[in-house]
């Protein structure tokens, strides 16, 4: 097989949730341990951080890895989804995995996934961690894909266990509160592996953390509770305790959203210190900065253009465009011309509430099954008392944005991780 006819096989053949939604979540981990079992265990032989969240989790993925890369450790990194290449989902200090390596992989396992029929996350979870073992990282940075309790990453034991948020997000299969959602993500805390929590969690989701790490002898991080960030542009100051730990640091991804992650990589780095990992502090400081060069991160206020700005991002739950908003009314705009599509399980009208009314709209949708009909999303900006045009097409979208904007003017480009991987310039 040709690595297009493997890629084409892979969308096709094995049922994806970001293409289908909940039919294709499979609720429980049989298939990732039967499939790894018939890989001999790849998980097993390589060492990890496990990191999951409703937002922020990809951003603290790439972060820990290029702190980990700057240190000197072989770092696997493994996220999802991917926005232009499936390859980005698997990287080795940032290279993404060779087009001849996921070839063989389905070639040698075929028997193996037509017994076990995985779904497409569960073959990718065991592409990524035989990768990581044949490649012998010194460690891996694991990012859930949905959840955490029954995600297909946590067969892994970790050295740490890091939550980065808790929001409203997938209610439909990790449930309606956001209580029942950290239950959820709360499944990744081992017996004995320590947990790195953030400062701000909502009402009654930390104790949901704490009980679960007790009960597990977890010992719990307590020390981001003294962090704070103090911006000035891009420039951030980080104490600790009242000590300066890294001064003139500059992030970067350049979104603001990123900063309330930042303490979570931070102390992250301090627990793996603990376990005698040797990380400088400069070292970590680089990695912060270095994270796009060093991992290939992309859609993070990511800046596609000038005069007028361009910038793209895959925040799309009402915690993330709250973020998002934020920073874009810091940012002294003429006008704002936001291209938005989304998926069918978002929650349109929360997301409209928090949006400009005076802003130009241009509606799209992503060329996936899952996605919201762009006349179904039309009705409730219509309803919301927007101005908008319908023009469907990512790209096309963009084009009408731009021979309207002034150079002073935003454009942004987001509501779904899949409006922002069909960017033709991303």
């Amino acid at each position: 097989m040709t690595y297009e006819e493997v890629l084409k096989y892979l969308f096709e053949e094995l049922p994806m949730y970001q293409q289908q939604g909940k039919t294709a979540f499979k609720a429980d981990l049989s298939n990732i341990i039967q499939f790894c079992e018939a890989l001999g265990n790849p998980h097993l032989k390589f060492k990890s951080v496990h990191i999951a969240g409703t937002n922020g989790k990809g951003s603290t993925a790439h972060g820990m890895a290029s702190v980990l890369q700057e240190a000197g450790y072989r770092t696997g990194l493994y996220t999802s989804p991917h926005l232009k290449d499936y390859r980005e989902r698997i990287r080795i200090n940032g290279e993404m995995i060779s087009q001849d390596a996921v070839v063989d992989f389905v070639t040698a396992q075929r028997s193996s996934i037509d017994e076990i029929h995985p779904s497409f996350f569960e073959f990718t979870v065991a592409l990524a961690f035989h990768h990581f073992a044949e490649q012998q990282v010194d460690i891996a940075v694991i990012e859930t894909g949905l959840g955490g309790r029954l995600d297909s990453t946590n067969i892994v034991t970790p050295e740490i266990s890091v939550i980065t948020s808790i929001g409203l997000d997938h209610t439909h299969i990790l449930g309606d509160t956001v209580v029942k959602i950290a239950g959820e993500k709360a499944g990744i805390i081992k017996n004995g592996v320590p947990v790195v929590l953030p400062k701000e969690l909502p009402k009654g989701t930390r104790e949901v953390f704490t009980e679960k790490a007790d009960t597990l002898q977890a010992p719990v991080n307590q020390e981001t509770q003294s962090y704070k960030l103090e911006l000035s542009g891009q420039m951030v100051n980080c104490f600790k305790d009242g000590n300066v730990i890294l001064t003139g640091l500059r992030p970067g991804i350049k979104g603001r959203h990123f900063l309330k992650n930042l303490p979570t990589v931070i102390e992250s780095v301090m627990e793996l210190r603990k376990l005698h990992y040797q990380m400088t502090d400069d070292q970590l400081k680089t990695g912060i900065e270095r994270i796009v060069e060093n991992t290939g991160l992309k859609g993070r206020w990511q800046q596609l253009a000038h005069q007028p700005d361009v910038i793209a991002d895959v925040g799309h739950n009402p915690d993330g465009w709250s973020e998002l908003l934020g920073q874009i009314a810091a940012g002294n705009y003429g006008s704002i011309h936001f291209v938005i599509g989304m998926v069918n399980d978002k929650a349109v009208e929360e997301i409209l509430d928090l949006l400009p009314f005076n802003a130009l709209y241009y509606l799209c949708e992503p060329k996936i099954p899952r996605a919201m009909p762009v006349e179904q999303l039309a009705a409730s900006v219509r309803k919301a008392g927007f101005s908008y045009t319908v023009v469907k097409d990512v790209n096309e979208c963009i084009d009408r944005a731009r021979a309207i904007a002034s150079a002073e003017d935003l454009i942004f480009i987001g509501g779904s991780t899949f409006v922002v991987a069909e960017i033709d310039n991303l």
